[in-house]
């Protein structure tokens, strides 16, 4: 069974409560229920985790290389666009396939939500497809070792 981690920086707890107009108004414990759902049908069994500290984001992340997990969904939130620490995390535990997602499309907003620390780390970065975007990641590393497998 592939196993990945699936987490979730701050704010994230509050999706469903906050910004609808942004976030939309599934409650974040239906979405980490869609995403178990999702990866059981893929044999994936997916650890959820969210924390509101960037701290947290850098253990698991180093956690899943020592534990051996064949990849990590990352939604950083807005440790996106600052976290220098969580880039170094992701670049260190390197071939581990990693993807960041964004519920909202982060493009499309303000300009200093345009960069991401981690994107230049990570396998894909989707972006603006609400929670069907951790599926998508999901399948995103599915794909990418199967390929590598194949190689």
């Amino acid at each position: 069974m592939t196993k990945l981690m699936i987490i979730n920086g701050p704010n994230l707890n509050m999706v469903g409560i906050r910004e609808k107009n942004i976030y939309g108004t599934q409650a974040f414990p239906d979405i980490i229920a869609m995403i178990q759902e999702e990866a059981k049908k893929r044999g994936i069994e997916a650890d959820c985790r969210q924390s509101n500290h960037e701290g947290d984001l850098v253990d698991w992340i180093q956690e899943a290389w020592f534990q051996s997990y064949d990849g990590i969904v990352i939604n950083p939130g807005a440790y996106t666009h600052t976290s220098i620490a969580l880039a170094d995390a992701v670049h260190a535990i390197e071939p581990i396939p990693v993807v960041e997602v964004h519920l909202s499309d982060i493009m499309a907003r303000e300009e200093f939500r345009h960069v991401s620390y981690e994107a230049p780390y990570c396998i894909a970065q989707i972006k603006g497809h609400g929670p069907q975007g951790y599926v998508m990641a999901m399948d995103e590393i599915l794909n990418h070792i199967a390929k590598e497998r194949n190689q």
